[in-house]
């Protein structure tokens, strides 16, 4: 099965961009964070699952991710949904957790720039989502300087499991019942072009 969990988040160019980018390098964006750490490297769930914030010039999309073994779908989905609320109450960015994610993103910048063409492209992002002139001369700096009480006010207004919409692809016969077990809401079973069908007609997939 293949999970998604997402809702909207606020525009790229907003002053909170950059606590967004560590914040989700902690929760979903590498290797080593919480969602990934837990559904492959300790339950052996999923071959790799995260989170990510796409860029765009007005809302734009959070959601996390897992494509996991069939019968452990339900599971899953309690694991992701366990994840996105822990790091906005109980289960705070650590200290070590944002000084990795800080190493993360401002290690990363120099590799980023390795040709003309990468550059030219940083650079049309600052048009292309209206982001200051100084973004990328301030970034590493702005990186550093954040604080765990820094992402500790951003997790709830980032990550809101209450307003995601879950989509789980995967074989229906399967993993149905599980899923309805979760009492996220109502269930949608949409085609592979997308339509919305009706329950009765939806078959087994």
């Amino acid at each position: 099965s293949v999970i998604f969990a997402g809702h909207l988040a606020p525009p790229k160019a907003n002053p909170d961009e950059i606590a967004i980018e560590t914040l989700n390098s902690v929760l979903g964006g590498t290797f080593t964070s919480r969602v990934n750490l837990n559904l492959r490297e300790d339950k052996h769930w999923s071959y790799g699952a995260g989170t990510i914030v796409w860029d765009a010039r007005g809302q734009r999309l959070f959601f996390a991710y897992a494509p996991v073994q069939t019968d452990k779908t339900k599971e899953s989905m309690t694991e992701v949904s366990k994840e996105l609320r822990a790091i906005r109450s109980d289960k705070p960015v650590t200290g070590d957790e944002l000084t990795q994610a800080q190493s993360t993103l401002t290690l990363a910048l120099p590799g980023e720039w390795e040709t003309m063409n990468a550059v030219a492209a940083s650079l049309g992002n600052i048009v292309r989502f209206g982001l200051p002139d100084t973004y990328y001369d301030t970034y590493a700096d702005r990186v550093k300087a954040l604080t765990g009480r820094d992402m500790s006010a951003l997790a709830p207004r980032l990550v809101q499991p209450d307003h995601a919409v879950w989509v789980v692809v995967g074989d229906r016969a399967k993993i149905e019942t599980g899923i309805r077990e979760l009492n996220l809401g109502e269930i949608r079973y949409i085609d592979a072009d997308g339509r919305v069908l009706p329950a009765a007609s939806a078959g087994s997939r």
